[in-house]
């Protein structure tokens, strides 16, 4: 760690001018008369000299040309961004401060409009955007009644070439070798095209999605004596088809959006085990095998409207509708011992079905010169169908074909469930812009919300919520800033925890119960960041602290009905808080010669506490942090790029505990690489080596006599799988 900040810090020394510690950004004057004079231009006058643009006093927006990119011979507006020292692109927030509904959140907008979607992300959209549709880029450092997004650090506004009419396609073919010699292939086809005022995407994609894990572990007493071993493959063979399309129009005052997207993805997850179990020095070996039979699809429809008053109010109606289906058969097969044939000893079909339709309709208006409000209502309703059926030689009922030949397990089964959410919102947002150095904006979201289930169990309960939140924002300078926020969140509830679900990762384990007293996870979160752009678009430093004090933490609680039948399942374990700070830094290194280079750099350090139900003492909710390192070239003269990305978790100090088992799962260091050449003037070759240092992740769990609460350990299970290892070559082109 100390080796990791002496590094970082002697980047950023080097990095940064004597110009640094000036109070005033020297190119701050020129910016308005420089885009004024870019602005007069016409469409196809070349720009001579043209780069990023500094921060001004007026707006804090740093402001790219697309020539500023023409070096790189960019193919997508992802490409774009790339070359940008400290953007992060995120989506829509599902709820705007808790992942409720639509709410205002993300930090992407396309000629200042947001992408009425949810699951149709923000970064897929930039990799159908041509970078030769791409007029500039801006990203927008404070906050502001004109943006249709809110509660983002900086937002990112693509601004694309206003022609009369245009038309591109851009086509990838990708090409994957994983570490068990499994060849895959894959590719996609968008096509752009505006007609007037009428702008459309189209995209159709087939991504391999293959996986091999192979895992060793070894089984031991509380002593440390060997019990036995165990061998395990698992493969997810999958290919996953999607077509999306999002359009748009405008004539006027008016302005219309369309998204929808189409994705399926079903596939078969074979696994094998091979147990070796020694009994007084004899080893005796026995299989497991299990057929697994994925069925994966969603759909989504998203769109808006808006209407610009002539005095520059907007008002706005928004939609979005989306499905998902997740359904599994699992059937396993047991040799016991290895010699003799296999047999069927479970059979589980879980089925799910989740539905979503979210209406809003918002009015944002001026109230002063310096001051927006933007008001507004919301309609939320989601449903889940689920259902889960557990088979086995022991069950109670009389065996079926319908269960795999198997006897049905009512009392871990789940018939039939549906779980329906209605929800309404009232929201009001005020921007307000103190002086040039600081604003404020501030919101209140009522929240009044009706769940009933029926099924397992008949229950309706009613949860009504307020959500205030303020984000403050000081200019010590034009590009030395700092923000704060305090926040209100209330987490989405994941239905499925409602009713009894399988469980898929323990092996001896084969469901959870489920919990109709579920309530929302609410929590106050307090942030502060500080953060210093460099002059000349030389980089970005940040740091900051956060604080969260949650009322009522979902986690596993004890569920126990009949004590000779022991459960736990998802509940509110109680009060907790956490607690953490970060540093970040991405600065070009012209100052260490080495020209149109990004080192980027990342670390985190987080506490947290939580009294745990089972053990009853105070454990930590989370790891204890993260370490990342980036760098990226591109050498301009020979139309080559090369980068790495390392990523390591700090871990330790963490356990997840139910009532059978107390389970610690650490991740390894992580490390990509890639080189890119650019051949034939617009071909885009690149190699990519994923998790280049085969990183395993180890699982330590120890598993109780009886329940956790009673503290006798039984046996322990420690683990190490093996995750992917991948050769990607992936070759691109527009025309």
């Amino acid at each position: 760690m100390k080796l990791y900040i002496s590094y970082t810090l002697s980047i950023i020394w080097f990095a940064i001018p004597p110009t640094v510690f000036a109070q005033q950004n020297p190119e701050s004057a020129s910016v308005q008369k420089n885009r004024q004079a870019l602005a007069e231009l016409p469409i196809d006058t070349p720009v001579e000299g043209t780069r990023a643009v500094d921060p001004g006093a007026a707006d804090s927006t740093v402001v790219y040309e697309a020539e500023f990119f023409d070096q790189y011979n960019p193919v997508t507006a992802s490409d774009m961004l790339e070359r940008i020292p400290g953007v992060d692109v995120f989506g829509g927030n599902r709820g705007g401060g808790g992942n409720r509904g639509l709410g205002t959140g993300g930090n992407l907008l396309i000629n200042g409009q947001r992408i009425a979607g949810k699951d149709n992300s923000a970064r897929d959209q930039l990799d159908r955007i041509t970078a030769a549709e791409v007029e500039r880029i801006e990203i927008i450092r404070d906050t502001s009644g004109e943006l249709n997004v809110r509660g983002a650090g900086e937002v990112i506004n693509i601004i694309l070439v206003g022609v009369p009419s245009r038309s591109s396609t851009q086509l990838e073919l990708v090409q994957r070798l994983n570490h068990d010699d499994t060849y895959e292939v894959g590719g996609n086809v968008g096509w752009s095209t505006q007609i007037g005022n009428f702008q459309a995407l189209l995209n159709v994609e087939t991504r391999p999605n293959y996986e091999n894990r192979e895992s060793r572990e070894v089984r031991l007493t509380p002593e440390g004596e060997l019990l036995g071993t165990l061998f395990e493959e698992n493969t997810r063979d999958q290919d996953e088809q999607s077509i999306s399309t999002n359009m748009s129009y405008g004539f006027g005052a008016h302005r219309m959006q369309l998204n929808a997207q189409f994705r399926e993805g079903d596939f078969p997850g074979p696994v094998r085990r091979d147990f070796v179990d020694f009994v007084n020095d004899v080893a005796i070996k026995s299989i497991q095998q299990e057929e697994i039979d994925n069925e994966e699809s969603n759909w989504e429809l998203g769109g808006d409207y808006e209407y610009s008053f002539a005095n520059g109010s907007r008002l706005a109606l928004l939609f979005v509708a989306n499905d998902e289906i997740r359904n599994s058969v699992r059937e396993r097969l047991l040799a016991d011992p290895a010699s003799e044939p296999l047999s069927k000893n479970l059979y589980i079909d879980s089925r799910r079905q989740a539905k979503e339709l979210i209406v809003q309709t918002n009015y944002n208006f001026s109230l002063t010169q310096g001051q927006s409000l933007r008001i507004g209502v919301e309609r939320a309703l989601n449903k889940l169908n689920s259902a889960l059926f557990i088979a086995s030689p022991f069950g109670t009922e009389t065996a079926s074909e319908k269960y795999g030949g198997l006897s049905l397990m009512p009392s871990s089964s789940n018939a039939g469930t549906q779980v329906k959410e209605e929800r309404y919102e009232a929201f009001a947002f005020h921007n307000w812009t103190i002086n040039d150095k600081s604003s404020l904006e501030t919101s209140l979201v009522y929240e009044n919300s009706e769940i009933s289930q029926t099924g397992e169990v008949s229950k309706t309960r009613d949860f009504q919520f307020w959500r205030p939140s303020l984000d403050y924002r000081y200019n010590f300078a034009d590009n030395f800033r700092f923000r704060g926020t305090l926040r209100r969140n209330v987490s989405q509830l994941s239905f499925s925890a409602f009713a009894a679900t399988a469980n898929n990762d323990d092996r001896d384990i084969n469901g959870f119960a489920g919990n109709p007293e579920l309530e929302p996870e609410t929590s106050w979160a307090y942030n502060g960041e500080l953060e210093y752009r460099l002059p000349n678009d030389a980089g970005v430093l940040a740091t900051g602290l956060f604080y969260s004090d949650i009322d009522n933490k979902i986690g596993k609680i004890i569920a126990t009905v009949d004590p000779n039948q022991p459960q736990s399942a998802t509940g509110n374990v109680g009060p907790s808080t956490q607690l953490g700070w970060f540093a970040r830094a991405s600065v070009r290194l012209n100052q260490l010669n080495l020209p149109n280079a990004i080192f980027s750099g990342r670390v985190g350090l987080f506490d947290s506490e939580i009294l745990n139900p089972f053990i009853n003492e105070k454990v930590r909710t989370g790891g204890r942090g993260f370490g990342n390192i980036g760098f990226r070239q591109d050498i301009t003269s020979m139309n080559l790029s090369y980068g790495i990305d390392y990523n390591h978790s700090f871990w330790g100090g963490y356990y997840d505990i139910d009532i059978f088992t107390r389970t610690r799962n650490d991740r390894r260091r992580t490390l990509d690489i890639f080189v890119q050449k650019i051949l034939f003037g617009d071909w885009v070759f690149r190699l990519e080596s994923d998790n280049t240092l085969g990183a395993s992740r180890c699982r330590y769990r120890e598993r109780y006599k009886g329940t956790t609460m009673e503290g006798n350990i039984a046996l322990i299970q420690d683990s190490c799988s093996s995750r992917y290892h991948r050769l990607i070559l992936s070759i691109q082109t527009t025309f």
